[in-house]
């Protein structure tokens, strides 16, 4: 068998530059949507099954400047962006320090684990006939059910990151005299932020999963429920723009929070 000269070998481990993995990304989409395009034009699947990208976008535009279901493609977006708001936010500001909390305390760790993995192993989605019952069309519902999703990465994560901590350097504070409150405020939870970081990543993309489906029965706005409402009048271009924009917006945050992560781990010096 032939083998690679050193620098052929040196090729191959070479990683890909920004510009290649930005051709190779742009190569995807146009793959991609010139596939949509060839089978919608193909007339293979009725048109009012599967209507081509250029009447999607269309359709976009459309639902930009006139309303439908109650309010345009921009006011429906921002509804679903103010209730992942406020579940997310409600998820993170639950879970972060409970999770390091419990990293930290052993007791609480064996109080709150039993409760916690029965209940992070029920799905987003089961949660919402409760929701339905108990909040109506009201906020609660889709806040319940995304809080339900981003919640276990939170904490999950943050257990992690406190429990990967060098013992050295909480050993070292408790040495120098430093409370309990001080050890986990300026040892634990730097250390464990990178991890906290990551939990919110994976938590963000579970809570706004967890919010389409919950705005496609308990609430009156939003992109779910503008597909919920194009669905019912067989107005496929409808649903398929509200994908199209519920995917930019999720894409649009996992981007700002693989920012925060690489900045942190940076900061950190975590190269992991």
């Amino acid at each position: 068998m032939a083998q690679l000269n050193p620098v052929s070998a040196g090729v191959l481990r070479r990683p890909a530059s920004r510009k290649e993995l930005s051709a190779l990304s742009a190569l995807g989409f146009l793959g991609f949507f010139g596939l949509w395009w060839g089978v919608a034009a193909s007339g293979w699947v009725p048109g009012r099954f599967l209507p081509g990208p250029l009447q999607v976008l269309r359709t976009i535009e459309q639902l930009s400047l006139h309303a439908y279901a109650g309010a345009t493609l921009p006011g429906h977006a921002v509804a679903s962006v103010g209730r992942f708001l406020m579940g997310f936010g409600l998820a993170a500001c639950v879970g972060i320090p409970l999770g390091l909390l419990m990293g930290w305390y052993r007791w609480l760790d064996d109080v709150v684990s039993p409760l916690f993995e029965a209940v992070r192993f029920v799905a987003p989605i089961a949660w919402v006939p409760f929701a339905a019952l108990w909040f109506g069309t009201g906020i609660g519902g889709p806040i319940l059910i995304i809080f339900s999703g981003a919640f276990p990465p939170c904490l999950i994560n943050a257990y992690r990151g406190a429990r990967q901590v060098d013992r050295v350097l909480v050993e070292a504070a408790q040495t120098l005299g430093a409370p309990g409150p001080r050890v986990i405020a300026q040892v634990l939870v730097p250390a464990a932020l990178p991890s906290i970081v990551a939990g919110l990543r994976v938590g963000a993309g579970l809570g706004w999963q967890s919010l389409v489906g919950a705005e496609r029965i308990v609430v009156s706005s939003g992109l779910g429920y503008l597909m919920v409402q194009g669905q019912a009048t067989l107005r496929t271009p409808v649903v398929m723009a509200s994908m199209v924009t519920i995917g930019v917006i999720g894409v649009v945050l996992d981007s700002l929070l693989r920012a925060l992560e690489r900045l942190v781990r940076r900061s950190w010096g975590d190269q992991a």
